[in-house]
């Protein structure tokens, strides 16, 4: 149980804000769905009338409005609106509007306490959802206006942070992707590589195996399991060294299925997952959704995960099904890509290797500043640590 500080105001959220305030849309405006926010940021809204709208479109944004995801809140994909022009959000969105600090009402909706609160009275289960009315009923817990600045000021400073951070990624990422297209085709020859690359197929320059999965009804299958178990969803485009499930040394004999070793390169064959790829790190199983290749003497593993990565959207044309799309271990063997010397297959490898580990630094630091300012957050919004005692 929370102990808030003793001048600091508990109330309904409707008496320090006003909930869905009537508006009047516009002629034409950006309209923004539960799908057109990502975290704290808008990633694309299209233009609209309000004779084309679809009819959730309702919420006229006005500078300073909060909008609280009602429908799935714990993505906490929120928005504080500050842009110029005409936006309208969907009803899919609580639109809060206070005559305090908007930056505070923010960061209160953001915060675990808060968010948990409202999943308590959520009603559905697939996509849980608060009504306007018992949104109203959450109780919150205010501090003078002068806290109430401070606070949303220092989570601020943590925000631009993770924001540069994400900005700095982002152009980080169309590099690597610009030298990726240029390196794996060939139109840039790395200093002192020259001469013609030779044409293979894939099956000629490793041993490609399909995974397997053991029954699940058998209780030897995880009981005192030792034995890392890949599956297609853990293929992140990065080297895999640890899995969410691990089964028995049995379970690996009944299947048959290989142990395969640290840099042998995963891709995907099945779904929504097809194409991605991972590069082992450690020593594992596969699960039949994955093709696992042990490249050969001549070859690359980073060279030939970064080409599957080149030519990704070409062989995921190749697939069959509608429903469950899928490349079989034919496909894949059979699918031919330009091949170099070994010296020049390493050259570009770690040259996107390189570019990909300073990526991965970024990233790290975002997710540590993230996490500092999750705590922050809870300290500051529950009076933990006070910045002002207010008047």
């Amino acid at each position: 149980m929370v102990s808030y500080p003793a001048d600091w105001e508990e109330m309904r959220l409707s008496e320090f804000a006003e909930i869905n305030p009537h508006t009047e849309i516009p002629e034409k405006f950006y309209y923004v769905d539960l799908e057109s926010v990502k975290d704290i940021y808008i990633i694309n809204a299209r233009r609209e009338t309000k004779y084309t709208a679809p009819s959730r479109a309702r919420r006229y944004a006005k500078k300073g409005d909060v909008f609280f995801q009602t429908v799935r809140p714990y993505q906490r994909n929120n928005y504080i609106f500050k842009l110029d022009g005409d936006y309208v959000f969907s009803t899919g969105y609580a639109q809060l509007r206070t005559k305090d600090n908007p930056d505070f009402l923010f960061y209160l909706v953001r915060h675990d306490g808060f968010v948990n609160e409202v999943l308590e009275n959520c009603t559905g289960t697939s996509y849980p959802a608060i009504n306007p009315a018992t949104l109203a009923k959450i109780h919150v817990h205010i501090p003078p206006l002068q806290e109430q600045t401070a606070i949303a000021d220092t989570l601020a400073v943590f925000d631009r942070h993770i924001t540069n951070l994400t900005e700095l990624v982002a152009k980080k990422k169309a590099i690597r992707d610009g030298a990726l297209d240029d390196l794996m085709s060939g139109r840039t020859r790395l200093e002192g590589f020259c001469g013609e690359w030779e044409v293979r197929r894939l099956g000629e320059i490793g041993k490609w195996e399909s995974g397997s999965t053991p029954s699940r009804n058998k209780p030897a299958y995880y009981v005192n399991g030792n034995i890392s178990w890949v599956k297609s969803g853990e293929l992140n485009d990065d080297i895999l060294t640890r899995t969410e499930e691990k089964i028995t040394q049995k379970a690996l004999d009944e299947t048959a299925v290989k142990l395969q070793k640290p840099g042998a390169v995963i891709i995907a064959m099945y779904g929504a997952t097809i194409g991605k790829l991972a590069i082992l790190g450690i020593p594992a199983t596969t699960n039949q959704a994955c093709c696992v290749c042990e490249v050969f003497e001549g070859t690359y593993n980073k060279f030939l995960f970064y080409s599957l990565m080149y030519y990704r959207e070409q062989m995921k044309t190749l697939s069959a099904g509608a429903a469950q799309p899928n490349i079989s271990k034919q496909i894949i063997t059979q699918y031919s890509i330009p091949l170099p010397t070994l010296q020049e297959q390493t050259a570009i490898a770690d040259t996107l290797t390189a570019l990909d580990t300073e990526i991965s630094s970024l990233e790290a630091e975002r997710l540590k500043i993230s996490q500092i300012r999750d705590g922050a957050m809870n300290d500051l919004l529950t009076g933990k640590v006070r910045l002002t005692h207010g008047n």
